[in-house]
This record gives C-alpha cells, structure tokens and sequence, in this order.
C-alpha cells in the first residue's frame, strides 16, 4: 500500500483533469444524471496485481460517493477472469473514473507482474532484480512501488540519493580514479558510492579507488565471471545492459548481487484489465 496519500491524490488529480477537463460529454447526453449502477473490475490475463490505491482513488476524487469493494490486494496472483473489484454509485461517476483507475492499474500491474517474472528467473541464486530511473515522468513513485509489489528492488530513487558515477561523469573527471577518489571525499559517510565500469581495467581502478559499489556495463558472461573473481566480494557488483529473459539467468549465474533491468518500467505491457457494468 503507498504510504503517501497526499502525493497519489495529486497524481490521480492531475490524470483526471487530463482526461475529464470540462466534463464527459458522452455521460451527460444518454445517463440519465440519478442512475446508479454496479460494476465489476476484472482481470483478462494472468498477472501480479499492483495499483488498487490509484485505482480507487480515482473513483474517490470523482464522487467521494462510490463504493469501492475490493476483492483481492496488491501483490496478489490472479488468473484470467478473476474478479478484481466491485465498484457501485452514481453511472456518471463510474464511466467518468474507469478510464483512469484502469490506467493506473493496468500499467503498475504489468510492471509488477513482469518483474515477477524476472524475480522468478534468477531464483536460486543471491542475485536481487533491481529497477532503474527509466520511468514515467511523474509516477516513478507508483512505478518503483510496482517493482517491489513484484518482488524486485528499487535502484536510487533519483540524482539525489545516490552516488552512481556513469561514463560521462568519468570522462568529465579525467578517469575512474579521479572520479571515485572525489566522490569518496565529498559525499558523507552514509553514503555509499558506485561507479559504472565497461572493462577488467577499469574495475581494478575502480577497487583500488575504494568504489562500494560497482556497476558491470554491457559486459558478457565470461568478463562477468571474472570480474567476480577479482572482486572477491570487496565490493557490491550490479550487471547492467543486455538484460532480457534470455539472459538474466546466466548473469545471475555468474554471482553478481544485482541486476538492474530497465525494461521493467521502460517498456512493460500493460496487464489487460477491464470494468464491466452489470445489467
């Protein structure tokens, strides 16, 4: 559940806005304004389910008057054709919220149900799956909670709460040392530092520079084994680039800590689900 309830109304404000603005014209012409009607939200595929406080936020925002029933909660597995929600209250209210609740639940659900399926892939071994800045703009918050609803790990949440030390930032600082030695310098000491290397080179430099962390950039399996070896646990080792359902399971194989997985935020499908009014 998203502990933030001030933030999410904002957001589920704003989407409504986006799409009701002025008012839903096809509603005010043919229901009439006093129908009332009862609605059940449902799964059309099978799915880790992420995303009812948006959901029922949006009929919330809309008529503080609707009902909305849960059936099962975030992280549940559901199957196709199971029944997510029963939604009741005034028809207009209902068709002016759908769209929006089924957004936000359709999109965090696909996220969730998708790292799940990544998760699932490196069982057995000490890798976590982890998330990356690749997001929405404006629901990172909804998209990173989707994540671990799914059973992965959030990344640094933004610029400001981790140090990660990329290839540009290298260049900028005339190397891996020079850059790894500043930060380590400036940034306090609950703060741990992680660099990006794309060679064996780079990681020793990297080691030697007193990196916490370090990030394994588009290397392949047999580089990665050995980047492990040297390491020999002196530092936190994350693969990063190449990443699908392919391969995830030989990164992990090799003994990486972390894996980080753009595509579960950057292109996940959307989990099909639908509302349906009863007759």
């Amino acid at each position: 559940m998203l502990s933030d309830t001030i933030w999410l109304r904002a957001v589920v404000e704003s989407a409504l806005k986006e799409d009701i603005g002025t008012g839903d014209i096809t509603s005010m012409l043919t229901v009439p304004e006093q129908a009332v009607s009862r609605a059940v939200i449902s799964v059309r595929e099978d799915g880790v389910i992420a995303g009812m406080d948006a959901a029922e936020m949006a009929f919330s925002v809309v008529d503080p008057h609707v009902r909305f029933e849960r059936i099962v909660s975030d992280g549940d597995r559901v199957s196709r054709g199971q029944a997510l929600a029963v939604v009741e209250g005034r028809s207009r209210s209902l068709l002016a919220g759908e769209r929006i609740a089924l957004n936000f639940l359709q999109r965090l659900s696909g996220i969730a149900t998708k790292t799940a399926y990544f998760v699932s892939l490196v069982e057995g071994t000490k890798a976590k799956v982890v998330d990356t800045r690749k997001t929405t703009p404006g629901l990172r918050a909804l998209e990173k909670y989707a994540v671990r609803v799914g059973g992965g790990y959030n990344h640094r949440f933004g610029l400001y709460d981790g140090v990660l030390i990329k290839d540009n930032h290298i260049i900028a600082a005339g190397g891996v040392r020079n850059a790894v030695t500043a930060a380590k310098a400036g940034a306090p000491h609950t703060l741990k530092v992680e660099v990006e290397v794309r060679t064996l080179d780079e990681l020793t430099e990297a080691l030697d520079s007193g990196a916490d962390a370090v990030l394994l950039d588009n290397m392949d399996i047999e580089t990665m084994r050995q980047a492990v070896e040297i390491t020999a646990g002196r530092a936190v080792l994350e693969a990063s680039g190449g990443v699908n359902e392919q391969t995830i399971a030989d990164i992990a194989a090799t003994g990486v800590d972390l894996i980080s997985v753009g595509a579960l935020t950057h292109s996940v499908k959307s989990l099909d689900i639908g509302l349906d009014f009863e007759k």
